[in-house]
C-alpha cells in the first residue's frame, strides 16, 4: 500500500496496519485508500476499487475533501479529508487539515452549482438530491489519518459540526439530519478492526444488581432477561466508551440538544423522569461468553451491547444517573463454535445491522446452481449471495467476485440503470428486480460478461485518471465517468447498442458470453477493446447523467443519440468493431 510498506517506523503492533497493506488494490487512490479502508471497517462496504473509482474526490481543485460516499439506501453519506504521515512517530496529525473540511462543507452544500469545480460537482449533486429528497438521515464527516488521535484536532472538529449544523439549519431546513464529526487515527481505525473481527471486545468480569428475571435457552445458546440499575450501565460506559458497542460498529451518535433527537430525549428522562425510565425505553441486549446467576446478581464475562448503543451513550454521558433509573435488559451467551448464530443475533437484534436480503437468497436454486459452476472454474470465484463481514473480505481470496455487484452489473445490462445504481439492496429484495437479474437462464459464463465490462470500466477510469497527459478521446470518458452512475449507464447503453456492435438482431443477451475465459483479467482486456471504440461518443449519453442519473427519458434520448452515432461510425468503417465481436459468443 502506497506509504505504509516501506516505512519501518511504523508500530506493527497494529494489526489493522497488515490487513490494509493486503489491500493491494487500493494502491492507485494512495494516502486516500485510508478513508475507503475505514469505510469498509466501519460500514461493512465492500468492492472498495468500484467504491473509489466513483467516491474519490481527491484532484486538482477538489476543495478540501478527498472522499464523498452517499447511500441513500442505508441513508447515510460519509465526507472525508485524509492525511497520511510518512513519519508514524509523530503524536497527532495536522491539525489544520481537519480545519479544510470547513471549506470543504461550505463548497459542496451551499455554493451555486455552477461555480462547483468538475472534481466534486457530481458528488456535489448527488449528496444535495439525497439530502432533499429525505435520502439522508445522517453526515459523516471524517478526518482520516495514520497517527494518534489529539485534543487538538478534536478541537478543529467541534468546529467543523458547527459549520456543519448550520448549514444544515440555514440551507436545508425542515431537513432531519444528525451529523457525526470523527477523527479516524490509529485508535480508532484499531477499534473498527477490532470489531470486525470479534463481536465482544470488552472482556472483563462484571458483577451486575438485578431486579428479577427470567432464564430461556436453545441449541448453543443461553439468556437471562432481567432489569438492572441505569447507573451500571454508565459506569461501564464511562470506563470502555465505544469498544463496548463492538457488534455494532455504528456507535453512539451523540445527543444534540434538540427534542427530536432521541440520545437527547433520553438523557432528559433520565434527567426528570427517572422513576419511569423503564417504562420509556425499550433496554438493551447484551451478548457475552458466559454468565452466572447467585440471588439478586448476574455476573457476565465478556460484555458487548448489540442493541442500545444509542440508550446506553446517552445514559453514560448524562451528568447524574440515580439509583431509581432502571434498564431492561436481555443477555445472551453462545457457543462460541456456532459463529453464524453470533452474527445472526447482531443482525437480528440490532436494527442497523439489518439482515441482508442476500443472504436469504444464497440458499434459492439459482445461486446455488451458479456458484456449482463457478466451482469448476479455477480463477474466478462467487459468494452466491452469501455476506461475512469486512473482516472477511480481508481474508477472503481476491478473486471472489461480490455478489451485490454482480447484482448491480446484471440489473444495468438487462433492465435499469438507475435501479443498478441508487437500489443494490433492493434487486435481492424485490422479486421482480430479482428475477430480472438472476433466473434460469443466467450462468457463470455471463456473469462474467457483465461483471467484467463494469470492471473494465473502472480500470479504465482509474488507469486514465493518474495519467499526466491525456488526448481527447481519453479526456472524454474521463469527463463522462466523473458522473456519479454514469458507468452504470455506460453497460445500459451497450447492452441496448450490442445487436448494433456485433451487427446480429434479435440476440438473446442472457446467452451472452466471451468465447474463451480462464480469467477475470482476460474478459476485462476483452472489453477494454470495445471501450477504445466507443470512447470518442460517450460524452452523448452525458446529458442523462450530469444532473444525477434519474430520469428515464433523458436516457432513453441520450442512449438513441449514442446508437446512432456508433451506427454513422459502422457506415464508414464496417469492421470497426470486428476485434471485439471475434471475442463474444452469443
Amino acid at each position: 500500500m502506497s506509504n505504509i510498506s516501506n516505512e519501518n517506523s511504523l508500530d506493527r503492533s497494529c494489526s489493522w496496519i497488515k490487513e490494509y497493506e493486503s489491500l493491494t488494490e487500493l494502491k492507485d487512490f494512495k494516502d486516500n485508500a485510508l478513508a475507503l479502508f475505514a469505510l469498509g471497517l466501519n460500514f461493512g462496504v465492500e468492492d472498495l476499487r468500484a467504491v473509489g473509482a466513483d467516491s474519490i474526490t481527491d484532484g486538482q481543485d477538489d476543495k478540501k475533501i478527498d472522499m464523498v460516499y452517499t447511500n441513500t439506501e442505508d441513508h447515510y453519506a460519509v465526507i472525508a479529508q485524509c492525511f497520511y504521515s510518512k513519519k508514524t512517530d509523530k503524536p497527532e496529525a495536522k491539525s489544520n487539515k481537519a480545519s479544510d473540511l470547513n471549506t470543504g462543507l461550505s463548497w459542496l452544500l451551499t455554493r451555486d452549482e455552477v461555480d462547483l469545480p468538475d472534481t466534486i460537482r457530481s458528488a456535489s449533486i448527488e449528496l444535495r438530491n439525497g439530502i432533499t429528497n429525505g435520502e439522508i438521515s445522517k453526515i459523516y464527516v471524517w478526518y482520516v489519518h495514520n497517527l494518534p488521535e489529539s485534543k487538538n484536532v478534536q478541537a478543529e472538529l467541534k468546529t467543523v459540526e458547527i459549520t456543519l449544523t448550520t448549514i444544515l439549519k440555514s440551507h436545508y431546513n425542515g431537513t432531519s439530519i444528525t451529523p457525526i464529526v470523527e477523527e479516524i487515527g490509529t485508535n480508532r481505525l484499531q477499534e473498527l478492526y477490532n470489531s470486525c473481527n470479534t463481536p465482544i471486545l470488552v472482556t472483563d468480569k462484571v458483577s451486575l444488581k438485578t431486579f428479577g428475571g427470567y432464564r430461556l435457552s436453545g441449541k448453543n445458546w443461553e439468556a437471562y432477561s432481567t432489569v438492572i440499575l441505569a447507573k451500571d450501565i454508565s459506569k461501564l460506559y464511562k470506563k470502555h466508551k465505544t469498544a463496548l458497542f463492538s457488534a455494532n460498529i455504528r456507535d453512539y451518535l451523540g445527543s444534540r440538544n434538540s427534542n427530536g433527537n432521541i440520545n437527547y430525549g433520553i438523557k432528559t428522562t433520565i434527567a426528570k423522569e427517572s422513576q419511569n425510565f423503564w417504562v420509556y425505553n425499550n433496554g438493551i441486549t447484551i451478548l457475552t461468553h458466559s454468565f452466572l446467576i447467585e440471588d439478586s446478581q448476574i455476573t457476565i464475562n465478556g460484555i458487548s451491547i448489540v442493541n442500545g448503543a444509542q440508550t446506553t451513550g446517552a445514559i453514560g454521558s448524562s451528568k447524574k444517573v440515580d439509583d431509581e433509573a432502571k434498564v431492561q435488559v436481555k443477555i445472551i451467551s453462545v457457543n462460541k463454535q456456532d459463529p453464524d448464530l453470533i452474527q445472526n443475533i447482531i443482525k437480528f437484534n440490532n436494527s442497523q445491522n439489518q439482515v441482508e436480503a442476500s443472504d436469504f437468497r444464497s440458499t434459492d436454486k439459482i445461486q446455488k446452481k451458479l456458484k456449482k459452476e463457478f466451482e469448476s472454474l479455477k480463477n474466478i470465484e462467487y459468494e452466491a449471495g452469501r455476506r461475512g463481514s469486512f473482516f472477511d473480505k480481508i481474508k477472503r481470496s481476491k478473486k471472489v467476485i461480490d455478489s451485490y455487484y454482480v447484482g448491480q452489473v446484471l440489473i444495468a445490462f438487462h433492465k435499469d440503470p438507475i435501479v443498478a445504481y441508487n437500489k443494490k439492496r433492493e434487486i435481492w429484495s424485490n422479486n421482480e428486480l430479482y428475477t430480472a437479474a438472476f433466473n434460469e437462464a443466467t450462468t457463470a459464463d455471463h456473469v462474467i460478461f457483465c461483471y467484467s465490462l463494469v470492471k473494465s470500466i473502472d480500470e479504465r477510469y482509474l488507469q486514465i485518471k493518474k495519467k499526466t497527459s491525456k488526448d481527447k478521446n481519453e479526456e472524454k470518458i474521463l469527463n463522462f465517468l466523473k458522473y456519479r452512475g454514469a458507468k452504470f449507464l455506460l453497460v445500459f447503453a451497450i447492452s441496448k447498442c450490442f445487436e448494433t456492435i456485433l451487427s446480429k438482431p434479435a440476440l438473446n443477451l442472457n446467452k451472452t458470453s466471451f468465447n474463451d475465459i480462464s480469467k477475470l483479467q482476460d474478459a476485462i482486456k476483452n472489453w477494454n477493446l470495445l471501450l477504445n471504440k466507443i470512447s470518442p461518443f460517450v460524452n452523448k449519453l452525458e446529458d442523462a447523467v450530469k444532473n444525477g442519473l434519474k430520469n428515464k427519458t433523458d436516457i432513453d434520448t441520450c442512449i438513441k443519440d449514442f446508437e446512432s452515432m456508433l451506427q454513422g461510425m459502422l457506415e464508414m468503417q464496417p469492421a470497426y468493431f470486428d476485434d471485439f465481436k471475434q471475442t463474444v459468443k452469443s
